[in-house]
């Protein structure tokens, strides 16, 4: 019984790298689901024969994973709207830190922002899975290759050039204390409808995008530029009269639920780059939201 407790012990880190890779619950699931079963499907032999049963699952993993991304491009394609990652509570299981050398990588909470996979989603499967198995979770080359089918030095590349674009796409990103303090006075900007102030904290270029799946209403398309963009979210309160804001923790840092009636309508969250906000993030689509139980504890002076 041990054995089997110590291998269902893996399946929380095997859920947080499958997130990490595909971008939402429901597919990270899906994809540890298919890995357990190839598990369960071999001979007693088979099972008997490998060494590092938690290495054997992270890298099985990952190639579904890897299958998974390929598919995925395509289903996004006909996806109505803008497609987002599916945002996490702070304190979920899914956005914990995991035990890895911290030195010139990825933090593990930063690993699930939703600036940062949305920066993953222009990477190629193989670039993305590399990236988050080395860069996130510590994974040799020599065994990225074996996931990915190419040679130890061809994932070391692969994984320098996912960097690289990271880099690249978050070259001034705020400090968690700098974003928070710029999400609230986005906030209180946003509550107070003061056009002018929250043109002031926006990037001239920022976009916003709206993520609905077809299943509730959201700007098919993303919104950019300033003032295109501020009038565009002191325009939602009319939309949606009865919503309750209150500030949340993800892993972008201070946040917001829209509540209504008690239950989550929408997750808010930008991105902050040279103390203004470069991405707005709304996540709509109900099957995006299914982590997010209700209202958040009101904070003194939050908006509301």
């Amino acid at each position: 019984m041990d054995g089997i407790d110590a291998l269902e012990g893996e399946r929380r880190t095997l859920l947080a790298l499958a997130y990490r890779m595909l971008g939402t619950v429901a597919d990270a699931e899906d994809a540890v689901q298919e890995t357990y079963v190839r598990w369960y499907r071999m001979t007693d032999a088979e099972r008997a024969a490998i060494e590092n049963p938690g290495a054997w699952l992270t890298r099985v993993a990952s190639r579904v994973c890897l299958d998974m991304l390929g598919s995925a491009r395509a289903r996004r394609e006909r996806y109505v709207g803008e497609w987002l990652p599916e945002p996490v509570p702070g304190d979920s299981p899914i956005a914990a830190s995991v035990s890895v050398d911290p030195l010139d990588r990825v933090t593990l909470d930063d690993a699930v922002s939703t600036a940062l996979l949305v920066v993953l989603e222009s990477l190629s499967p193989a670039e993305r899975v590399a990236f988050v198995l080395h860069d996130v979770f510590g994974v040799p080359f020599a065994e990225i290759a074996e996931t990915v089918g190419r040679s130890p030095d061809a994932a070391r590349q692969l994984a320098s050039q996912a960097r690289r674009h990271v880099r690249e796409r978050r070259a001034g990103a705020a400090t968690r204390e700098e974003h928070d303090a710029v999400a609230q006075a986005f906030a209180q900007a946003t509550a107070t409808g003061d056009l002018d102030a929250l043109v002031a904290l926006l990037d001239p270029e920022v976009v916003a995008r709206s993520d609905g799946g077809g299943r509730v209403s959201a700007a098919r398309r993303p919104v950019v530029g300033a003032d295109r963009v501020a009038r565009f979210l002191l325009g939602l309160p009319r939309l949606q009269p009865d919503a309750v804001l209150s500030p949340v923790q993800t892993a972008d840092g201070l946040a917001f639920l829209a509540t209504v009636g008690g239950r989550p309508d929408a997750v808010v969250s930008v991105a902050v780059a040279h103390g203004r906000i470069t991405d707005v993030f709304l996540v709509r689509n109900p099957d995006k939201l299914t982590l997010w139980s209700g209202p958040a504890p009101e904070e003194p002076g939050a908006p509301g």
